[in-house]
């Protein structure tokens, strides 16, 4: 058991941006169209107790194995997966915004920990000589961090300004520099191929920040709403890409951006009452249901066979 919590992967993590997302886009179907309420219920308080669970084991393994944190920390694509904790913090947030006490302690802890995370991680990518390989879509976990700062938040204060101002230009600077990788350099090994539904999540939660703050369906949200929608068709467009991959925890890669993108369509149809919104927000909740029954199936037999603690 030992040996297991020391290698306990902090990819773990992105387990919760799958639940959170789930949960959120639940309650915002349930929202519109009227479900259930219990179905959000058992949702958030599920997700709440997995998060509790996963934050639990990598403590211990802070306390059995900091070496391995450590170099975790040092490593150039598993730094990245740092940010879903704070994500994680931030998604708790939404999902308990009704408890004031609960959602201080989780927005205002997850937006400290998201604004040094990426001054930190950004002085990373200075400093140290990465190399064009190295580049991948979980390089924009820690950009999405910041955008999600704005969705979480309660207010619509000026200086959530400053977290999409920062997510918007990393968001650009960073694609151009993977999709040339893709494009020009060699395939993503097969365990990050999931992380190209990556693509989806920034520009949709960047809609979703962009009419918060404005107010407005206005036509710079609109083109951020269709990229999403286009780099979400693109993937399943793709579906023979992602069929062939052995399990990683990397799948869960797949879950959070169709959350966002199911999220994103269907507030869109709440301000336009388009009825191509609607079927859309309702056909990616589907796909999103799909994938995390799939994938949860998946990483319950690896992480009970040991698969998941080998050391890489």
């Amino acid at each position: 058991m030992k040996e297991k919590i020391a290698n306990f992967p902090i990819m773990f993590f992105a387990v919760i941006m799958g639940l959170g997302g789930l949960s959120i886009a639940y309650e915002k179907l349930n929202l519109v169209f009227e479900i259930s309420d219990g179905v959000g219920a058992f949702l958030r308080c599920f997700t709440s107790f997995v998060f509790a669970v996963i934050l639990a084991f990598y403590v211990a393994k802070i306390c059995l194995n900091f070496s391995g944190v450590k170099a975790e920390f040092s490593h150039v694509i598993k730094i990245n997966f740092f940010a879903a904790v704070p994500i994680s913090l931030l998604l708790l947030s939404i999902l308990w915004q009704k408890n004031v006490a609960v959602f201080n302690l989780l927005f205002y802890t997850g937006t400290a920990i998201m604004s040094v995370l990426t001054l930190y991680v950004i002085s990373f990518w200075i400093n140290k000589n990465l190399e064009i390989k190295h580049s991948n879509p979980a390089w924009f976990i820690p950009i999405v961090g910041n955008l999600l700062v704005i969705i979480a938040s309660r207010d619509n204060e000026p200086w959530l300004w400053y977290y999409f101002s920062i997510g918007i230009f990393f968001y650009v600077v960073l694609f151009a520099i993977i999709f040339y990788r893709i494009l020009f350099h060699d395939q993503l090994p097969m365990k990050f191929m999931p992380t190209l539904f990556i693509f989806i999540a920034p520009p949709a939660i960047a809609f979703l920040g962009v009419v918060k703050l404005t107010g407005e369906f206005n036509t710079f949200s609109m083109i951020l709403l269709n990229l999403g929608l286009f780099f979400a068709f693109l993937v399943i467009f793709m579906w023979q890409n992602f069929i062939k991959v052995k399990f990683f925890l990397s799948w869960w890669a797949f879950t959070f951006p169709t959350a966002a993108i199911s999220i994103a369509v269907l507030r869109a149809y709440e301000l336009s009452s388009s009825e191509f919104f609607a079927f859309s927000g309702i056909f990616f909740f589907i796909m999103l249901v799909c994938e995390i029954v799939y994938i949860s199936y998946f990483t319950i037999k690896n992480t009970l066979n040991g698969e998941i603690f080998k050391p890489e």
